[in-house]
């Protein structure tokens, strides 16, 4: 619901702030007061061109920002968060509200303090600048339009009214006959459908493609295996090279230091060990006159024990080296076999051995590719023929109810002084050669909403064929052909705020309080007209509506009047437009302006006006 519109310097309009409430808010004034001026910002939000002439002569910007809220069931859960965020669509590509604020999340878009409220806020600025926010986030003009259009339907000039894009037809007639379950049968095995005609496709690439793909993975297999690597064989293969590469160095230093510990140096100095051990054996003297010492004989006894571990750990290293020149150029090739596949199939060889395993996996793949591609094709054959199946049944169900929906649209246009209109719903099929089956083995296109290209027809005047919806002229027949279909498929549209300007043009007194009357009943929940539907009651609407018939403005729920007024600033004359909420006495002289009567007589005219619609209501309401 649209909870307040704020509008700052734009076209004639300073700063208007509006605050609506449920039910029917009818809008009145004088023309050329500003009414259509109020949709016209709307139709921004809604991603209407922009252009530096509605910005205010002496601003430098416009501001345009809409708070609405919507239903915490929508898809969140109390404390704001996401629900299951599995296939949540796109913004763009949503058909109602009830995924809106799952796709908000997504996007990080949702204000998670208040999760029921939406603002967008959109700038016009002199430049030509547009800047356009959801919820305080900077968003392009696209996304800010299509969350508007998810809760506003305007129906002014008809640009943004979702009843004339033939595409939203399918889902509401579907919405209408509670056949939604069904068609998300047909929708998941489309899905399915989708995913089996990719690997197909996959697979069926051409024959030398294939093969070339075989022989390269063959010989990369081949080479990685031939190889058998070990995961940290380069490391030790590197270690034994530089031992390898020092053998002489190596036994030299050994030998030199095992001779120190047990002969001595070449300059005479006695073995580390002898000098240790008569070290030792005076410890033991000092240990048996004072016994305080024995700790220390112990250590150096344990030291000496060290050394001599380490003599002849010195001296088993050195018997074990040697210069052995072949199993160093054995080394070396290793080596180089190893730095030749990292370069080839990854920075080391854990990389190498994955790539190896990707590559058998890939050439087990495309070896078994036609077992594979039969396979994949009887499930294609198996896939066409359920979704034909489940399509061809939805597509009667749609037919009889296009039927039902008809003869009512029909009744309701009737009671708007236009009895002699007809009113169908097309539904049409193609052939496609790659389609699902059909009736008598016949292959039809098909998408997610199954075999039937729906279309919402009218005809106006006697004699006339049915026409598509977007093509009927305007006026007023167009006006009480979009009050008839919002009337009979009120529980089918998601659209929670419905907004008509002037819906009233071409229209007299008499079909005004018609016109008043089903605009109200938009905005109350009544019984379902599908016997299919499982729900009992249609979705609430907020209703905006624009007027300049009193016998329609009678039936608001809240009334505004829009007024031009004349102000001096800074010396020089401005005109703006300003907005009041009616209600009592002030609500019933506006009443009298509308209806040209400022007698007595017509004062007690729109009083009984007033009591009619009080009644009507209380009798709906029941």
């Amino acid at each position: 619901m649209l909870l307040e519109l704020h509008i700052r310097n734009f076209a004639i309009i300073d700063d208007l702030q509006l605050t609506f409430g449920g039910g029917l808010n009818v809008l009145t004034g004088e023309t050329g007061a500003g009414k259509s001026i109020i949709i016209d910002a709307l139709g921004l939000l809604l991603g209407d061109r922009a252009t530096a002439d509605w910005v205010r002569a002496g601003s430098e910007r416009a501001e345009i920002e809409a708070t609405f809220r919507i239903p915490l069931s929508s898809g969140l859960d109390t404390n704001g968060a996401a629900g299951d965020a599995a296939s949540v669509p796109a913004i763009g590509e949503l058909t109602g509200l009830s995924q809106l604020p799952r796709a908000l999340e997504a996007e990080g878009l949702i204000d998670s303090d208040n999760p029921e409220l939406i603002i967008l806020t959109r700038e016009v600025r002199l430049t030509g600048r547009n800047l356009c926010r959801i919820n305080g986030h900077s968003v392009n003009v696209q996304m800010l339009g299509d969350v508007a259009s998810l809760l506003i339907d305007v129906h002014g000039q008809g640009e943004h009214l979702n009843l004339l894009r033939p595409k939203t037809h399918v889902h509401l007639l579907d919405r209408y006959a509670g056949l939604v379950p069904l068609r998300r049968d047909v929708s998941a095995l489309v899905s399915k459908l989708r995913k089996t005609r990719t690997e197909l496709e996959k697979l069926n690439q051409d024959a030398r493609t294939i093969a070339q793909r075989v022989d390269m993975l063959s010989f990369q297999l081949e080479e990685i295996n031939e190889a058998a690597l070990a995961p940290d064989e380069e490391t030790s293969l590197a270690n034994e090279r530089r031992r390898l590469s020092n053998a002489e160095s190596l036994m030299k230093l050994s030998s030199a230091a095992q001779h120190i510990l047990t002969e001595g140096d070449s300059d005479g100095n006695p073995a580390a060990l002898d000098m240790i051990g008569e070290s030792i054996s005076q410890l033991e003297r000092l240990a048996r006159i004072d016994p305080s010492m024995d700790h220390k004989l112990v250590e150096g006894q344990s030291l000496l024990e060290q050394f001599l571990d380490l003599s002849r750990d010195l001296q088993d290293y050195s018997e074990q080296l040697e210069f052995n020149p072949d199993r160093l150029a054995e080394v070396e090739e290793r080596l180089e076999l190893i730095a030749t596949l990292k370069r080839k199939y990854g920075d080391d060889i854990e990389q190498v051995l994955a790539f190896g395993a990707a590559a058998q996996a890939e050439l087990d793949t495309l070896g078994n590719w036609e077992a594979k591609t039969t396979e994949l094709e009887e499930q294609e054959e198996k896939l066409l023929r359920s979704i034909g199946k489940i399509a061809v049944k939805l597509s009667k169900k749609r037919k009889a109810a296009g039927k039902v929906l008809s003869q009512q649209i029909e009744t309701e246009l009737a009671e708007l002084r236009m009895d002699r209109a007809r009113f169908g719903a097309a539904i049409e099929q193609s052939d496609d050669e790659r389609g699902v089956y059909g009736a008598k083995e016949s292959r039809l296109a098909f998408d997610a909403t199954g075999i039937d290209q729906v279309e919402f027809m009218i005809s106006a005047n006697p004699g006339e064929p049915l026409k598509p919806m977007a093509k009927v002229a305007s006026g007023g027949e167009t006006a009480r052909l979009m009050l008839a279909l919002k009337s009979v498929l009120a529980h089918a549209d998601a659209t929670p705020t419905l907004i008509f300007d002037e819906i009233d043009q071409g229209i007299g007194g008499r079909v005004g309080a018609v016109v008043g009357q089903k605009l109200w009943n938009l905005t109350v929940a009544t019984a379902s007209n599908s016997s299919d539907r499982k729900e009992d009651t249609t979705a609430q609407h907020q209703v905006l509506c624009i007027t300049h018939l009193p016998q329609l403005a009678a039936f608001g729920d809240q009334h505004y009047t829009v007024k031009k007024r004349v102000y001096t600033d800074n010396g020089t004359e401005r005109t703006g437009t300003i907005v009041d909420q009616l209600a009592g006495e002030v609500r019933i002289e506006e009443l009298m302006q509308m209806l040209g009567a400022t007698t007595k007589a017509g004062r007690q005219s729109v009083e009984e006006m007033i009591d009619d619609v009080a009644r009507t209501k209380s009798q709906i309401a029941k």
